[in-house]
């Protein structure tokens, strides 16, 4: 096992726990492996989501109501 340190109960569905276990046993890895990839995977794609949100702060603004208004108006819809 790697250097993890923190431990946490997590429940799956049986279907996919086994699929897990399936998966960690392919790799050579454990599923406490597995599941810390996958949690690190999401952050790292939280991060970028909010660094896109940074740069794109200063964008203006459209509701939904305004444009389907203009898709109707371009004949869009």
């Amino acid at each position: 096992m790697s250097t993890l340190s923190k431990r946490s109960t997590v429940y799956f569905e049986p279907a996919i726990h086994n699929a897990l276990k399936l998966k960690a046993a392919a790799s050579d890895s454990s599923v406490s492996e597995l599941i810390d990839e996958a949690v690190r995977l999401m952050m790292r794609e939280d991060q970028e989501d909010l660094a896109a949100i940074r740069q794109r702060v200063d964008e203006p603004e459209i509701s939904y109501e305004t444009l389907i208004n203009s898709l109707q108006a371009d004949g869009k819809i």
